[in-house]
């Protein structure tokens, strides 16, 4: 049965669901409801809920406490994701799985709560110091908001590493009917984890302070391994594009929703047209581009920002299509009309 659910609730729940066992936040608009959610539910379940004094400290207790090999968990919004990226780095150099999630507002700085795409750099490219990615998820509804808590939390332990999902401000504060599946969280041993079992095996050190050049270049060299790995194995990509489609519009998140209601008008106008829709930012669905039919001639890319993935779409299309960009920013979002328009644009320039 379904229940109509805010996309923060829903993810925090989901969280739970999925095993979390410590939550550290700090407010900030428009993630608010996710600790305020885990503040009476956390307790509730069994696990551990704490308001840090700062984003820094909440992004240092995460680390704790998945040193610990538990289930950890913090949230943000875009100032804050920020200040928490210094944590993220020592977290990533650590090799420690925790989730991260970014409920996107607009910027740059302080900017406001309305929704936004201009964090795509912040997530995809680690926002912090020195080599390191995490892997980024991005719903585009409420349902696939709880579905990807749980494949999130299985890839963090699977791979060792945080994981962020990525969301802008209006995923989470709308509602939508979600049917809320339990899956069984998956099981990974952690024998690297400093959980007390004194006597039983060898003394645990989780840190990612490493002194020595020679030393230094071995865990990253490790690590990026690791990320060849999550490349190889974890690509989500929906693409809608069939053959016969002149034009693909690539578009992540919320304004993927607004595409579909784009590419019924165009059909309406005897225009072929499809959707590639990334579900992992990183690691980026490159191959899709190249294996598009024969009939594809140009690339239409769709953000809320003055153009962030649209690098990402640059490499994966290495120059075999002319890219398009339509963008809207500071909190405005576009509607249908405007994505129709500029299609109408692309393809009428191709008769010059």
């Amino acid at each position: 049965m379904k229940k109509l659910t805010k996309g923060n609730d829903a993810v925090a729940e989901a969280a739970i669901q999925a095993g979390c066992k410590a939550f550290f936040g700090y407010p900030i608009t428009p993630q608010n409801e996710i600790p305020e959610y885990m503040s009476h539910r956390m307790p509730a379940s069994g696990g551990v809920f704490v308001q840090a004094e700062s984003e820094v400290a909440a992004i240092n207790m995460v680390y704790g406490a998945a040193s610990a090999g538990v289930r950890a968990m913090t949230s943000s919004a875009s100032p804050g994701i920020a200040l928490k990226q210094e944590g993220i780095s020592y977290l990533c150099g650590a090799n420690l799985p925790c989730l991260i999630v970014s409920v996107a507002r607009c910027g740059p700085g302080l900017g406001g709560i309305l929704p936004s795409q201009g964090d795509y750099f912040q997530a995809t490219r680690g926002g912090g110091n020195g080599d390191y990615y995490t892997p980024v998820f991005a719903p585009s509804t409420i349902q696939e908001a709880w579905d990807l808590v749980f494949h999130s939390f299985d890839v963090a332990d699977t791979y060792r590493t945080p994981v962020m999902l990525l969301m802008d401000g209006l995923l989470g504060q709308m509602k939508e009917p979600l049917e809320m599946v339990v899956r069984q969280p998956k099981i990974v041993e952690k024998p690297w984890a400093t959980d007390g079992n004194v006597g039983k095996r060898a003394r645990n050190i989780v840190t990612s302070i490493n002194l020595s050049a020679e030393g230094l270049e071995a865990m990253n060299v490790a690590r990026f391994k690791v990320y060849d790995q999550i490349r190889a194995n974890e690509v989500m990509v929906e693409n809608t594009v069939q053959d016969g489609d002149t034009l693909a519009i690539v578009a992540y998140g919320t304004p993927s929703r607004i595409v579909l209601n784009s590419l019924e008008d165009l059909a309406a106008q005897g225009v072929k047209a499809g959707l590639i829709r990334p579900i992992s930012l990183f690691p980026y669905p490159y191959d899709v581009f190249q294996n598009l039919p024969d009939s594809v001639k140009d690339i239409l890319v769709v953000e809320l920002s003055m153009g962030q993935m649209l690098d990402d779409v640059k490499i994966g299309v290495a120059g075999k299509y002319p890219i398009h960009f339509y963008g809207r920013t500071g909190g405005s979002i576009f509607e249908p009309k405007e994505i129709t328009a500029k299609a109408l644009e692309i393809i009428k320039g191709r008769t010059k």
